[in-house]
């Protein structure tokens, strides 16, 4: 099976990479796979009874902004701060011998992608970026580059110094699309979003690997999003790497039991 992949890979005259929390797992991310999992990387939080879904709610901006940006300032620092993981930079390189006709749907939002040097005109990031802001209270709708160094005192767990709206003045707060969220400001990803079909529109007829690498089913829209395509389009094939939940219909492509990296390099073997 593995040959297969390969082959498919090396032939093919697209890539699509979609990607999920398991592939900044190899650059030292966390996955926050469950409360035990979460609650080993904030156990502040561990203590309050707080759960991931609960914490990643924007209600936290309006009534405690402080304990909010301690959780999204800490996420920012780790995520300034992280390398990407070398596979991210192999799938570079198999971008490129396919000239550059790629595409990134990708959940995260860390910002690997770009700081591992793909094109921010081929990125499309579903669930926004933590390095944008935009107003609690959308008082307008700009969205801005973060900047800004939030500092968190870790022992309270509380942010010093936090975010402000440039326009207003009021909370700002990370241009991420959060759980129960109805403040979202989608601007920026409709855009990402029109230039992602934009390009599926111009590939629908060529051979796309659908490379998928650690996207769970908890939140499945990027896994979802690979067996739409692989069934919708004519010759396009899915290549689901995930170490804990591989499993798919056969159908549609290929699973691989294995993790982010160990995949790439498996699959890139016969290519590169």
């Amino acid at each position: 099976m593995l040959h297969t992949i390969q082959e498919i890979v090396k032939n093919c005259e697209a890539l699509l990479i979609s990607a999920g929390a398991g592939m900044g797992v190899d650059s030292g991310l966390p996955d926050f796979r469950g409360n035990e999992g979460f609650w080993r990387a904030y156990p502040p939080l561990a203590k309050l009874g707080i759960s991931f879904s609960q914490m990643a709610n924007p209600e936290w901006f309006a009534k405690d902004p402080s304990l909010a940006w301690a959780f999204y300032g800490h996420r920012l620092e780790l995520y300034r701060n992280t390398t990407p993981h070398k596979g991210f930079h192999i799938i570079r390189n198999l971008a490129k011998s396919k000239n550059d006709n790629y595409f990134i749907f990708t959940s995260n939002v860390d910002g690997q992608f770009q700081k591992a040097g793909f094109d921010e005109e081929r990125i499309y990031e579903i669930h926004g970026s933590i390095h944008y802001l935009q107003c609690l209270h959308n008082c307008t709708d700009e969205i801005w580059p973060n900047k800004e160094d939030v500092e968190v005192d870790m022992k309270r767990f509380r942010a010093v110094r936090y975010p402000h709206c440039k326009y207003c003045g009021q909370v700002a707060r990370p241009n991420i699309l959060m759980f129960n969220d109805w403040g979202w400001n989608p601007k920026r990803a409709t855009k990402q979003e029109q230039r992602y079909n934009k390009w599926l529109k111009a590939n629908r007829n060529k051979k796309i690997a659908i490379i998928e690498i650690g996207a769970g089913t908890a939140i499945p829209t990027v896994r979802l999003e690979g067996e739409r395509l692989a069934a919708k389009l004519p010759k396009a094939t899915l290549i689901r790497i995930n170490p804990r939940e591989p499993q798919m219909d056969e159908n549609l492509g290929y699973a691989l039991a294995m993790g982010g990296l160990e995949g790439i390099e498996a699959i890139t073997k016969n290519s590169l």
